[in-house]
C-alpha cells in the first residue's frame, strides 16, 4: 500500500491568476495596529493547522479575485484548483440599533475618545467603550462568526475563507471602520449618531444674547488697463515665495493609505512617492534655473524667488 492508501491526499495546486487581490505583506504578520493583529488572531485561534499556512500563501499570491464588505457580511471569489472560482462569506453578527446607542451613549462619556473618532481614527481604547456598553467589538463566541465557503474541503474555515480573513486584516490596518461595518453601521452613520446624541455645546459668555453682526462691503474700482484686468501685469519678485524641496514626498496620499486591496506586484503608496521626489526635484531645478546642464547644483534645495 501506498502513503495516500491511508487516506492522505496530496495537497491541491490552485490554478494561477492574473489581477488577483495581493497582500502587502510578503512575509511575516498580517497586520500592524491592534485592531488588525485582534482580526487574525480570531481566526488563528481556530486551530486549523496547516489550512493557516495555505491561506496566507494565498493571500500573497493574489488568489483572491475579489471582496465586498456590506453590514455584516463579506462575500469573496477565491480561484483554487479547480475551473470555477470558489464562494466565500464570512458573517459577523451585527448589533441591535439598541446595542449601537448603549455604544453611542458610552463613547459620549469619553470625550477624548469621542474626539478622536469624530476625527476618523480609532482610539486605541476603544475596545473598553465596547465593554462599558456591554458589547464586544470583535467576535467573542463562535455563533457571532459564521463562514462559508463552496469548497469540498470538510474544514471550517478553510484555507480559503483563511485567505480572505488575512486580506481583511490588512485592509482593516487601512480602514478600521469597517470592522463597525461588520458589526453593522457604517462610518457615516456612526459619526451621525455621535453628532446627534452629543450634548449641545454652549457659549457661556453669549447664552440668551443676541449678537449682531454687521457686514461691510468695500467697493473697489476695476483696472481699467486690459492687461490688468485680464492678470497679465507684471508678477511681484516675491509672487513664487520660498520654494523647497519637501522632506517628505507624497504627504497627502500617504494620509490616505494604500489603496484598499491593491492587486500590483508593487506597494502602490512607494511606487507613487517615488514619482513626487523625482516631480519636485526635476521643479527645483526649472525654478533653479537648470534644465540639465553640467552646472553644479546649490548645496541647500530650497530657493528664494527674485527678479533682477
Amino acid at each position: 500500500m501506498g502513503y495516500y492508501d491511508f487516506g492522505y491526499f496530496r495537497p491541491s495546486v490552485p490554478r494561477r491568476v492574473k489581477g488577483g487581490i495581493k497582500a502587502q505583506s510578503k512575509n511575516g504578520s498580517f497586520g500592524e495596529n491592534w485592531w488588525a493583529k485582534r482580526w487574525i488572531d480570531t481566526l488563528e485561534s481556530f486551530n486549523i493547522g496547516a489550512r493557516l499556512v495555505r491561506g496566507r500563501r494565498y493571500a500573497r499570491s493574489g488568489q483572491v479575485l475579489s471582496i465586498e464588505i456590506v453590514k455584516g457580511c463579506v462575500t469573496s471569489e477565491v480561484q483554487g484548483s479547480r475551473m470555477t472560482p470558489y464562494h466565500v462569506e464570512i458573517h459577523l453578527r451585527p448589533f441591535t440599533s439598541g446595542a449601537w446607542k448603549r455604544f453611542v451613549d458610552a463613547l459620549i462619556a469619553q470625550p477624548y475618545y469621542m474626539a478622536i473618532l469624530m476625527n476618523g481614527r480609532i482610539p486605541d481604547e476603544i475596545e473598553e467603550v465596547f465593554k462599558i456598553a456591554k458589547l464586544s467589538m470583535f467576535p467573542a463566541k463562535m455563533n457571532d462568526l459564521k463562514t462559508t465557503c463552496s469548497c469540498p474541503d470538510w474544514s471550517n474555515p478553510c484555507k480559503h475563507i483563511a485567505a480572505v480573513y488575512y486580506l481583511l486584516g490588512e485592509e482593516f490596518d487601512r480602514n478600521p471602520f469597517l470592522i463597525f461595518t461588520l458589526r453593522g453601521i457604517e462610518q457615516k452613520a456612526l459619526l451621525s449618531l455621535v453628532h446627534k446624541n452629543a450634548p449641545a455645546r454652549q457659549d457661556t459668555e453669549n447664552a440668551g444674547r443676541k449678537v449682531k453682526r454687521k457686514s461691510h462691503s468695500v467697493r473697489t474700482a476695476l483696472p481699467t488697463d486690459p492687461d490688468s484686468f485680464w492678470g497679465k501685469s507684471d508678477a511681484r519678485h516675491d509672487f513664487l515665495g520660498e520654494i523647497a524641496v519637501p522632506e517628505t514626498h507624497a504627504a497627502l496620499p500617504k494620509r490616505l493609505g494604500n489603496f484598499p486591496f491593491w492587486r500590483g506586484e508593487k506597494i502602490f503608496i512607494d511606487t507613487l512617492a517615488a514619482m513626487y521626489e523625482e516631480a519636485s526635484e526635476a521643479g527645483f531645478d526649472i525654478v533653479a534655473g537648470d534644465f540639465g546642464g553640467n552646472e553644479e547644483k546649490p548645496d541647500a534645495r530650497i530657493y528664494q524667488h527674485k527678479t533682477g
